[in-house]
């Protein structure tokens, strides 16, 4: 019998099978390059479970390309799973379906396999070798994390160990945009609030910049610089009568020099207190300062794919798919926003420390555009455009109360921030309902729903399923059942075999987590998880309990059913309590994943 019978072994075995059959010339005119890889043969859960524990399409997929009916090319294949005795039946279903029925005890091996690698179970070395640096949130430093960076956060960190428990060396990385246009406007916003003027027309708003503003006045004096009296230079106002903010002067440098590192502090410790940690804290500003865009336009020019037009220097983005080509330095001599992308990508991918074999970037909604150009930047330095860059492009966040869209933050004006949303449902509920939907999708966020206790919110209804498994656990401790020795092959019940194959996917779905960039999919898979056990537990006790009266009135097969449930012989509870003991393990393990916290009591 194989070791286990997980889904992925399950797989490996089928790709063995039918490279056996494909080497004995029994396979048509499939060749073995034809094979696919354990992972692409897919052995999944039936919808139906009357046709078995699990099915796998193998013989769909490449019975036409060996030249043969798939319900005939799938008979050896089948005939060949029947010979372990781990599996109970085989059957070839519909067009060429084939359905596996495990026995019992091969089953429940998950158990064991779960309860001895412990927090470790489902970790590997699928990505093992390779350094993914992993970009995200990157919000400008000059405002708290609005809800749309909060999003990244949740789902990026969340990702970054998905990709780790994958077996990858991940770069957590924050990139700061000091150094061009936005940061201007910020030195002039807090140059205006300092003097109560309206604040420029382009400027930020909400009363953390009178906050940031008041902080750099006085921490200006006890240096012993009276900041409001340096040199200011008015630009005059636009056509509406706003004033347009400072030109270059002293007072707004000094402003900026003071207030950037401020707004750092802040949005560190927003990231901190959010359970985010960073590896590298990249400045914009260094690629200047160390000479980085200066390496990356020297490499275009080696590759010849940079020319000069109109005073200015440009990339041939349009020889890699993009729809123009793209400005480097501007004909005044000053380089692109574009130009600090690039180097920045080629800084990535060339570092003495951790190049990144991908350079993976999570950006929001209105950097769509930006796709075609940081490719076709990505080629011009002869990497490959998927496999050394990835871009994931986020979408927008709401927040609802009461059936109404929520603007709850009066200090960074008309918004909603990290601090906001962890104030108002928690950490764990804020982690969890940001990163259990697609960053793809546009998600509404319910606030009523994530501040109840009730199986509507998820993340209570996952965390529950822990709490209600260590409950079970000191029960039966107080009980007097002995988990040693269990035989799990009484595990042979309907529910028990449920949650024994939901137990079962958790390895898959982490890698499929990881190879789709998509950590959403360990939250639904947890709930998928804690929905079978807590039907498990409404029907199947590991400590007696007596039936009712009104149980003990119904059908007498009903009642001896019951009995067995309620009141399971000693062997029966202590297989029962190793396999509570499972779920909440691998209960444990995906909300770690998530960085949401595994309560023992609720």
């Amino acid at each position: 019998m194989m070791e286990t019978m997980n889904p992925q072994a399950l797989s490996t075995l089928i790709v063995s099978i039918v490279t056996e059959l494909v080497n004995a010339g029994k396979a048509g005119e499939l060749t073995a390059d034809m094979v696919p890889t354990a992972q692409k043969a897919a052995v999944m859960r039936p919808k139906d479970r009357a046709h078995g524990d699990w099915a796998s399409n193998i013989a769909l997929q490449l019975g036409k390309r060996a030249g043969m009916q798939p319900r005939a090319f799938a008979e050896p294949i089948a005939e060949k799973l029947r010979e372990n005795d781990g599996i109970a039946s085989v059957d070839i279903a519909g067009p060429g379906f084939i359905n596996i029925t495990l026995n019992a005890a091969a089953s429940a091996q998950i158990v064991d396999e779960v309860l001895q690698q412990g927090s470790s179970f489902g970790t590997n070395t699928h990505l093992a070798g390779r350094t993914l640096n992993l970009e995200f949130v990157s919000a400008n430093p000059t405002g708290p994390i609005h809800i749309g960076g909060t999003r990244w956060a949740a789902v990026g960190d969340s990702m970054a160990r998905v990709l780790q428990a994958n077996g990858a060396d991940v770069v957590r990385e924050y990139y700061f945009n000091d150094h061009g246009s936005q940061i201007d406007r910020f030195a002039k916003s807090l140059v205006a609030a300092a003097h109560n003027e309206p604040v420029p027309a382009d400027g930020y708003k909400g009363s953390y910049i009178n906050e940031i503003a008041s902080t750099v006045i006085s921490q200006a004096t006890a240096d012993g610089v009276d900041i409001l009296s340096l040199p200011r230079v008015d630009d005059g106002v636009n056509e509406d009568g706003e004033p347009l903010g400072e030109g270059d002067s002293a007072q707004r440098e000094e402003f900026r020099k003071r207030a950037v590192p401020l707004m750092f502090d802040e949005i560190k410790k927003s990231m901190e207190e959010f359970r985010v940690h960073f590896d590298v804290y990249f400045h914009e500003q260094s690629l200047y300062d160390d000479g980085e865009v200066d390496k990356a336009l020297a490499k275009l020019r080696e590759l010849g794919v940079v020319y000069e037009k109109d005073g200015a220097t440009w990339l041939r983005t349009t020889d890699y798919g993009d729809d123009k080509d793209r400005v480097l330095i501007r004909s005044n001599g000053m380089p692109s926003y574009f130009c600090s992308d690039v180097a920045y990508y080629f800084n990535k991918r060339h570092r003495a420390t951790k190049p990144a074999d991908t350079a993976i970037y999570m950006l929001g909604a209105d950097h769509h555009g930006y796709i075609g150009r940081l490719m076709a930047a990505a080629a011009a330095f002869g990497d490959k455009p998927q496999e050394n860059m990835q871009i994931l492009i986020g979408q927008l966040v709401n927040i609802f109360k009461n059936g109404e869209v929520v603007r709850m933050s009066k200090r960074a004006g008309n918004i909603v921030t990290i601090d906001d949303l962890v104030d108002a449902v928690g950490v764990d509920a804020a982690r969890y309902s940001l990163a259990r939907t697609s960053y793809n999708q546009t998600l509404d966020i319910d606030l009523d729903v994530l501040t109840s206790h009730t199986n509507e919110n998820p993340v209570y209804y996952v965390q529950y399923a822990h709490a209600r498994s260590c409950a079970v656990d000191r029960n039966a401790q107080a009980a007097g059942v002995n988990r040693d020795g269990a035989d799990l092959s009484l595990l042979d019940l309907k529910d028990d075999e449920e949650l024994l194959a939901q137990l079962a996917l958790y390895r898959e779905v982490l890698t499929t987590a990881a190879d789709l960039r998509e950590p959403h999919r360990i939250a639904h898979y947890l709930e998928d998880l804690a929905g079978a056990y807590h039907t498990w537990y409404a029907k199947e006790r590991v400590v007696a309990m007596p039936l009712t009266d009104a149980e003990k009135r119904g059908e007498q097969q009903a009642v001896e059913l019951l009995e067995k449930q309620k009141n399971p012989e000693p062997a029966r509870a202590a297989a029962r309590l190793r396999l509570n003991d499972a779920v909440r393990q691998v209960v444990e393990n995906g909300l770690a994943l998530l960085a949401v916290s595994a309560p023992e009591k609720m």
